[in-house]
């Protein structure tokens, strides 16, 4: 891929590894002695989720939801789908919705809703990054890991046009000045 862009450092390795180890923390000690389920939301939460669970010192499920949103391009369409439901039981289970960022909140609200429809026992949002200049609806989160700011933001786990995800840093992707 010949990139127009350029990638700027926005939290290094060492930063967010230190980041979802206190995130696992938090999770586990309000997790204590329940029947936790953790559902990623596919793809961008994949590399976060297994180093969050991994992080935990509780007993844990976890299964995935795929939700459509993104296109090829640095834009989020308003159109959500569920494309991919968990497999696991739901009702009266401890649900944690892990996602990567939570940018309009309209992927959120969509897995939000649909999850709620099945009636768990509780429902929260772990999200390692959060852009609150693009929040088109309210969703609260309950575990936060970042606050970015209003950038594209790429790598560890987050992509454009499904490149970048597998890069160990968070970064800024910014747009060559072309002369």
């Amino acid at each position: 891929m010949t990139s127009r862009f350029i990638l700027k450092t926005l939290y290094p390795r060492n930063e967010i590894t230190a980041k979802v180890r206190l995130l696992a923390k938090h999770i586990s000690v309000d997790y204590q002695g329940k029947d936790l389920l953790a559902i990623g939301i596919l793809n961008g939460a994949t590399i976060f989720m297994a180093d969050l669970v991994r992080e935990m010192t509780i007993p844990i499920e976890f299964d995935f939801i795929r939700l459509e949103s993104y296109g090829d391009d640095v834009t989020t369409c308003g159109d959500v789908k569920i494309t991919t439901y968990p497999t696991v039981e739901i009702t009266n289970r401890h649900i944690l919705i892990v996602e990567d960022i939570v940018d309009t909140g309209l992927c959120v609200e969509a897995a939000l809703k649909y999850l709620t429809s099945r009636k768990p026992a509780s429902l929260k949002l772990c999200s390692l990054l959060d852009k609150p200049a693009r929040r088109r609806v309210s969703v609260g989160i309950d575990y936060r890991g970042f606050i970015v700011p209003d950038k594209f933001i790429v790598g560890y786990g987050l992509d454009y046009a499904q490149h970048y995800r597998n890069l160990p840093d968070i970064y800024t992707l910014e747009e060559k000045d072309v002369d």
